[in-house]
């Protein structure tokens, strides 16, 4: 699996807004997200380190007490057992990546 053309994976849901398509590498989970206007991830944590990367739109993350705006080209890295969340300003795409493999994101199975 050299080579990934994302327009061919299927899409999933995981939460209500969030269209994704997911792969893995051999460490690693990638998600390519649209994000639906108003649509969010509530306040939680996990034991995976995780990054999310602003493609298009604006992304509101909470990161531990600090809230900031993401744009276009900007980044939040997620520490493991940090608690965050995400909160589409506007329709966004997001490159989210979590390191070790996740096998379901918000119990939907990503395999």
């Amino acid at each position: 699996m050299g080579f990934i053309d994302t327009s061919e994976l299927p899409i999933r849901e995981p939460r209500p807004g969030f269209l994704g398509r997911f792969f893995h590498s051999d460490h690693m989970t990638f998600a390519y997200y649209t994000i639906a206007a108003g649509s969010d991830v509530h306040r939680h944590r996990h034991a995976n380190d995780e990054v999310w990367h602003v493609l298009e739109g604006e992304l509101e993350m909470a990161l531990g007490d600090e809230v900031r705006v993401l744009r276009a080209g900007e980044a939040a890295v997620v520490p493991p057992h940090v608690e965050h969340s995400a909160r589409a300003v506007t329709e966004c795409r997001v490159i989210v990546a979590d390191h070790p493999v996740r096998h379901s994101v918000g119990g939907v199975d990503i395999r």
